[in-house]
């Protein structure tokens, strides 16, 4: 069993920076990807970043973050972090991060569907 928590989020001005936080706790062989989503009331679940969590490290994210957003991990501490850069109102959601191990993801990084452990969510909100 894996459990992921999230810690994070707040408020801030448009243009700004925040970084989310994930520490993901249990056995470390039943996850090899973390990934961060965010959703807004009445639209769907949208992948923002991910990460394998072994040694490549390798990173994905979505086309609306690119350049903006940074994945990282410190594996000492089994922590995922999300740095956020140059926010837009538009970032405005319920992050969760989810740690997931699936041959299906190292093809689909970013879909939620694939991952087995979910965190509470923290909430992000950029005033313009």
């Amino acid at each position: 069993q894996v459990q992921v928590v999230e810690s994070g989020g707040g408020s801030v001005q448009g243009g700004g920076s925040m970084r989310l936080s994930c520490v993901a706790s249990g056995n470390t062989y039943d996850y090899n990807y973390i990934g961060w989503f965010r959703q807004v009331p009445g639209k769907g679940r949208e992948g923002v970043a991910a990460i394998y969590t072994g040694a490549a490290g390798r990173t994905y994210y979505a086309d609306s973050v690119k350049g903006r957003f940074t994945i990282s991990q410190d594996n000492a501490k089994n922590t995922v972090y999300l740095q956020m850069n140059i926010l837009k109102s538009e970032d405005t959601a319920m992050y969760y991060c989810a740690a997931g191990l699936s041959w299906r993801l190292s093809a689909s990084p970013l879909d939620g569907n694939e991952y087995n452990y979910w965190g509470q969510g923290t909430q992000v909100t950029v005033s313009s």
